[in-house]
């Protein structure tokens, strides 16, 4: 197994009081696995992939703990966590493409980054170079400056930074957003291929597209509003949602051929409660069609089939 989570809560600290942006959460990650993670704007999945490389000065572990293969990692203490980012655990962040620095070229750029994390550029040049061709990539854009290159060149460069040094777990957050359809297939075959050659044992995949999930993830996770609702083999969670949440989540995307007239979009009324002061119970019950006074306890995320999870009073 190479992550486990357990009961993570992890807190904003804000003037009006903790938001609870991660309030109690438990997952595993096999040997191999792309997991998604998917959900509404605000619902933790940030929260989720920053609190599992590092915490920044607005976020608080309450509790809970986070286990990479055997070893307990120090998430509540950020210059202890510095052994194990980028060797242990990587990122591609939120707008990976705006994260090079416009002033440097890449290769002067990639030089830095690599020796800040005690290693000699040299010893790994040549890998370097070898592992951006894996990904269409010419060696020659280490001569070029960010500006020099499109948004996917861009952002296939920083996964190969990401993963240069073979972590057990890659967080890939947002890594097609802002880019065109056909990159979009590029940069997702490219992740894939970072687990398949060997560079990442698993991998977090966070977005809003449930359609890049269902062509590189191997289960799904849907948060919402800082609690997990669903987690379930891709396929399953496409096909066959189980958690109202989900279901209404997948109806409210449009189908490739359908016209307007002939099935409207669905979309899912009410808004996300504030996580401030979040409601007793499952926090989807005020826009929950099934809801009854029994989701006003909190339900547990139990196991349902073989490899399908969901919290809700309601499913069978």
């Amino acid at each position: 197994m190479t992550l486990v989570v357990n009961d993570l809560k992890v807190y904003y600290n804000t003037l009006a009081g903790d938001v609870r942006a991660l309030d109690g959460v438990s997952f595993e990650i096999a040997d191999g696995e792309i997991m998604g993670l998917a959900g509404e704007s605000g619902c933790g999945k940030t929260t989720l992939g920053n609190s599992l490389i590092r915490l920044d000065g607005r976020m608080r572990h309450v509790d809970g703990s986070v286990e990479l293969d055997g070893q307990v990692l120090p998430i509540a203490d950020s210059e202890a966590m510095d052994r194990f980012r980028y060797h242990s655990i990587s990122v591609v962040p939120q707008y990976a493409m705006s994260a090079m620095n416009p002033t440097r070229k890449i290769g002067r750029m990639s030089r830095e980054l690599i020796e800040s994390r005690g290693i000699r550029y040299e010893t790994v040049r040549e890998e370097y170079e070898r592992r951006l061709t894996l990904v269409g990539l010419h060696e020659g854009v280490l001569g070029l400056y960010p500006m020099e290159l499109s948004g996917g060149m861009k952002q296939r460069v920083v996964m190969v930074l990401s993963t240069l040094l073979d972590p057990s777990l890659l967080i890939a957050d947002e890594i097609t957003s802002a880019l065109d359809v056909s990159t979009q297939k590029a940069v997702a075959e490219s992740l894939v291929g970072l687990r398949d050659n060997g560079f990442v044992r698993s991998m977090i995949v966070i977005t809003h597209d449930l359609s890049i999930l269902h062509e590189v993830a191997d289960t799904i996770l849907v948060m919402y509003a800082g609690h997990l609702a669903e987690k379930a083999p891709t396929e399953s969670v496409i096909r066959h949602p189980r958690h109202p949440y989900t279901r209404m989540l997948i109806d409210s995307l449009p189908e490739v051929g359908v016209r307007f007239d002939q099935k409207r979009l669905e979309g899912i009324p009410g808004k996300p409660p504030s996580l401030l002061d979040p409601p007793a119970g499952c926090r989807f019950r005020a826009r929950c069609p099934l809801a009854d006074e029994v989701c006003q306890e909190q339900p547990p995320f139990v196991e349902i089939a073989d490899g399908h999870q969901v919290a809700c009073w309601k499913v069978e």
